[in-house]
């Protein structure tokens, strides 16, 4: 008798042999999330090379409204952003509003999304299909990273290590935070060619 190989992994298993019951928790299982939000996850990863040529303009366009973004204060305009900000990332890519967004540098793959969260590379676990060794359900983050910065024209960003996440940065926009940053760096650069 040769041994068949099992069709369902022991997620699968667990779930279907679960008292149903008409309640369902929202958000509390570590195998939970939607095969819909994988799928476009797995789109956005795919599609890198566009979705980065697209951010570099948006972020053109955010840095040239930097006297708008001045005059209203950055603080002012923080929750409408936000809220913008969360509901197009968070369909994209699954977004976690960090506050500190490296989509740019890890392949248009939120780090965000490992239950790990790791923020420099795969943990040792990752299965040999490519899936995640926590949510055995859900392809692995980093794996995704790595294919779409292949596909990118900052493609060793992803060899860049990232600082930890600074948890008081959190539920804000990264979008503002970096068009300030820029902001600030630009006109850092501007100001010895106006002394000489």
């Amino acid at each position: 008798m040769t041994d068949v190989p099992p069709r369902f992994t022991q997620a699968v298993l667990n779930r279907k042999a679960a008292p149903k019951t008409a309640y369902k928790p929202s958000g509390v299982s570590a195998t939970g999330r939607k095969a819909r939000s994988f799928g476009v996850r797995l789109w956005a990863v795919k599609q890198s090379r566009a979705l980065e040529w697209f951010y570099e303009r948006f972020a053109n366009v955010f840095l040239m409204l930097h006297p708008m973004w001045k005059a209203i204060g950055y603080q002012r305009a923080e929750a409408p952003i936000k809220f913008v900000e969360k509901h197009v990332k968070g369909f994209l890519f699954d977004c976690r509003m960090c506050g500190q967004c490296v989509l740019s540098s890890t392949g248009m793959s939120c780090p965000m999304n490992c239950p790990k969260q790791l923020r420099n590379g795969p943990c040792g676990g990752v299965r040999a299909n490519g899936h995640c060794e926590v949510e055995p359900d859900m392809p692995c983050v980093w794996v995704q990273a790595w294919s779409g910065a292949q596909k990118m024209e900052g493609r060793d960003k992803i060899l860049t290590v990232q600082k930890p996440v600074d948890q008081s940065l959190r539920e804000t926009s990264s979008w503002l935070r970096v068009t300030a940053n820029a902001a600030a760096e630009r006109d850092a650069a501007a100001q010895p060619e106006a002394i000489q």
